[in-house]
């Protein structure tokens, strides 16, 4: 798929009913809601990336929380994984603001871009290796707008890790065989398989999930480090 922009892109991913499974949990959760939120309307559909379209940075997570993203329309927005990234963005200054709880709230991303490889809410927060294969093509067209400014990637988790690493390699960079293993604090760079691509600088990062953040394997400081180290790769600075 190729797009003049990510406008286009964002319009087009919004619409998507690729996955039978994915839709039909998306739209129930909408309808059924959860009774803190019961007189919202939730957003119920496709949630596409958020940042400006020429970003250093590019975050990638798993999926949009079903009453997180899947209600506000956008990544990591209105629940407690959000509170974590958000509060963390604006301590390194990618965010002008520590929260972000509905569209429209005021957020801005200074140089960043979030994303996932799965744009719908799957039951449980496991999509199926087809679910996210089926969607890579929107993380490879993504990708592919990007590159003329991106120069590092945040991936939080093991699943996203898994995710990217053939998109990348469709998308125009020399993925190392082996394959690099996710770990908290990993660091790997992904040289250019194609004249159009620079050097790209991949971080891993624990997600921020509650069952990371509440038992403290993730912890603030764990997170704001990985973010400010690839700050500087974005930037150049070693």
């Amino acid at each position: 798929m190729t797009f003049a922009n990510l406008i286009e892109l964002d319009a087009a991913l919004v619409d998507c009913c690729a996955c039978p499974r994915l839709v039909a949990w998306r739209e129930q959760v909408a309808r059924d809601k959860r009774a803190a939120y019961r007189d919202e309307e939730y957003w119920g559909r496709p949630v596409p990336g958020l940042g400006p379209p020429d970003a250093p940075l590019l975050i990638v997570g798993l999926a949009p929380a079903a009453h997180g993203g899947n209600r506000t329309g956008r990544m990591f927005t209105g629940d407690r994984s959000g509170d974590v990234l958000y509060a963390a963005l604006h301590a390194v200054g990618l965010a002008n603001q520590p929260t972000s709880v509905r569209r429209g709230d005021g957020l801005e991303l200074s140089g960043t871009r979030i994303t996932a490889p799965v744009h719908c809410a799957p039951p449980d927060n496991k999509p199926t290796p087809d679910e996210r294969d089926r969607c890579g093509r929107w993380l490879a067209a993504e990708l592919d707008l990007l590159a003329p400014t991106l120069r590092a990637v945040v991936v939080l988790g093991a699943f996203g890790w898994q995710a990217l690493l053939p998109v990348l390699a469709r998308a125009g960079w020399v993925v190392p065989r082996p394959r690099p293993r996710f770990g908290h604090g990993v660091h790997v760079t992904f040289a250019p398989a194609t004249p159009d691509r620079v050097p790209l600088q991949l971080f891993g990062s624990y997600h921020v999930s509650q069952q990371n953040t509440f038992t403290g394997r993730l912890t603030p400081d764990m997170l704001e480090e990985v973010l400010a180290a690839a700050v500087g790769a974005a930037a150049g600075v070693s």
